[in-house]
């Protein structure tokens, strides 16, 4: 519901999501580029997505809905990145954060948006890649 996950100002990587949907019909799926490894396999509702106990930062990520959820609702998602801050929302799949500049997700944050609504905010400059 748009609360952040991670931290901003502290310099510290996001390694791994959980995302899972809660109190509606449909799926979510979700997968995130890794240090050293680039782009991860799709995974979904609650998987892992990313590497524990690698040391292995996760630079970007993208989100997609499926089922009912995905006919009914809009998936918004922006990332805080190192030496960009927060970048502009993606959606449905598209991605969120950089790619080729080795820089760190920080934290991010997700929000369910009605199919057709508004973004939550600027979709300008959501991914960047060197």
């Amino acid at each position: 519901n748009g609360a952040t996950a991670g931290t901003t100002g502290q310099s510290k990587r996001l390694e791994a999501i959980r995302i899972k949907l809660q109190n509606m019909t449909g799926g979510i799926e979700y997968r995130t580029h890794v240090q050293d490894y680039g782009w991860m396999d799709w995974v979904g509702n609650n998987a892992l997505s990313g590497t524990s106990g690698q040391s292995r930062r996760l630079e970007a990520i993208e989100i997609r809905l499926t089922g009912a959820a995905a006919d009914t609702y809009d998936i918004y998602y922006r990332v805080h990145a190192q030496n960009f801050g927060w970048m502009g929302w993606a959606k449905n799949g598209e991605s969120a954060g950089t790619a080729g500049y080795s820089y760190r997700l920080e934290a991010v944050e997700i929000v369910l948006i009605p199919k057709g609504d508004p973004a939550p905010g600027s979709t300008e400059g959501a991914f960047k890649q060197a």
